[in-house]
């Protein structure tokens, strides 16, 4: 069931009709059955995986909180971990693993086939296992107390707006929400309606329309001359940002209709002005996540310089590994660990152009600007690339600069979509604020409004799906 279709809306409206006439605790109860419902319309089969990991943790973290005994409590840890990263790693990586193996017994010159089993990837299976894990590391780690009711856990994982792809929402800040009655008041109403209708424009009028021009520019690289291959992926930039941030939209933009807030997951990322600001606006969830359970526990910045850029480098690989099995993927993110190294490196008063050169605060920042979304753009070749091979052919054919006479012809159709996209940031970044279009004078905001809704309306019917659904 896609966000960006009329099924989505007709089972949210049902949803929402029966939800408000219910009591809190028979509320909760009924969200979990149209969650696993809503889960459930792509392959109920899977729903016993969900089961599995939301038992397992569940159990694990009320024993872990039980025992006094240090060693009980890691082995419980341990296999709570072990249990959902098998489960994960079957599912996800499988494939991934055994085609590797086969192509490095082809390059040692002993043959060999891949199995004819190849596994199907469950829907958002990375998101609620994440989810979960961390639920049993705060538990053990003494942050947070453990649910007292299994469904009310059970809500905190399978809760339909951010099961498929997010946010990773932290059970310290989603379980007392849910453990509480709650109102649903007008503002609230009129902010998730806004922010519903913001994703929508970002995802049907931006993302799914240029979606067509960037698969032409990676289908054949070869092809295309080097202002088609920089329009693609100019293109490619916006378009997973408007999927996903978009996607985001939508999904806290349901939640607060249930009087649920969840955590923002983007601010404005493309105004960052180095690759650390870029991953504290890029997809917000995952990179604290990634802090929090993958960098700290690998010692963070307590030992050294060299382990420190060390577990940097790690911690992005893990990252990109997290996002899909395949060694594009470890290439975007051991990139995206260079450059944080880099980051780290040069310190937080180290300019991005020789010192003796002299630049006033804003030609800083606007150097800071270009540098950054050049590297972001640069990296998104292998993360939007289907193999290693289409990722090298398109950085060669980029960079042969042909065909440039083509470019002022390419430049208006990278521009305008971007122009649409500002539309809403730049509003947004000036006020911090992802509904600052409410407090606009009012015939601008409803002018700019009515123009979002015909321009969704016209495009609704593409009903392509978002790209972080495959993660």
């Amino acid at each position: 069931m896609l966000f960006n279709s009329l099924e989505y809306f007709v089972f949210l409206a049902l949803v929402l009709a029966i939800y408000y006439r219910l009591t809190h605790r028979w509320q909760n109860y009924f969200l979990l059955g149209a969650s696993y419902f809503f889960y459930g319309w792509w392959d109920w089969h899977f729903l016993g995986l969900m089961l599995i990991s939301t038992s397992t943790d569940f159990f694990a973290a009320k024993w872990i909180h039980g025992s006094s005994n240090p060693r009980t409590r890691k082995l419980l840890l341990i296999a709570s971990i072990t249990i959902n990263l098998t489960i994960l790693g079957f599912f996800k990586y499988f494939n991934f693993f055994i085609d590797s193996a086969v192509r490095v017994l082809d390059l040692v010159g002993l043959p060999a086939t891949s199995p004819a089993l190849y596994i199907i990837l469950p829907v958002g299976i990375s998101f609620y296992t994440f989810e979960s894990i961390s639920y049993t590391v705060d538990v053990y780690r003494g942050n947070l107390k453990p649910a007292q009711k299994y469904l009310d856990y059970g809500l905190f994982i399978a809760y339909f707006p951010h099961l498929v792809a997010g946010p990773i929402n932290r059970a310290g800040d989603f379980l007392p929400q849910i453990e509480r009655p709650r109102t649903v008041n007008t503002h609230m109403v009129v902010t998730g309606v806004t922010l519903i209708l913001i994703g929508l424009f970002r995802k049907v009028v931006i993302a799914d329309a240029i979606g067509g021009q960037v698969d032409a520019a990676f289908a054949n690289p070869g092809a295309h001359s080097t202002p088609q291959l920089l329009l693609g992926i100019c293109l490619f930039a916006l378009q997973i940002y408007c999927d996903f941030a978009g996607y985001t939209d939508i999904a806290r933009g349901s939640s607060r209709l249930f009087g649920i807030e969840m955590m923002r997951n983007f601010n404005q990322p493309y105004f960052s002005t180095s690759i650390t600001e870029f991953w504290r606006r890029w997809h917000i969830s995952l990179s604290t996540s990634l802090r929090d359970y993958v960098y700290i526990p690998l010692g963070g910045n307590r030992k050294g310089s060299f382990n420190t850029y060390r577990n940097l480098f790690l911690t992005m690989l893990i990252g990109g590994l997290w996002h899909g099995a395949a060694w594009t993927f470890v290439i975007w993110g051991g990139l995206q660990g260079l450059f944080l190294v880099v980051d780290r490196l040069r310190g937080t008063k180290v300019p991005l152009y020789p010192e003796q050169v002299y630049l006033p605060w804003t030609q800083r920042r606007i150097v800071g600007l270009v540098v950054t979304f050049c590297l972001t753009l640069f990296s998104w070749i292998f993360f939007r690339s289907p193999g290693l091979g289409v990722a090298v052919a398109y950085v060669r054919q980029l960079f042969s600069f042909s065909g440039m006479n083509e470019l002022p012809a390419v430049l208006p159709a990278i521009l305008i979509p971007w122009l649409l996209v500002l539309l809403v940031d730049i509003p947004q970044y000036r006020t911090n604020d992802h509904e600052a279009i409410l407090r606009w004078p009012t015939l601008a905001r409803d002018l700019t409004v009515a123009g979002m809704l015909l321009l969704v309306i016209l495009g609704f019917g593409t009903r392509a799906p978002f790209i972080y659904f495959q993660f």
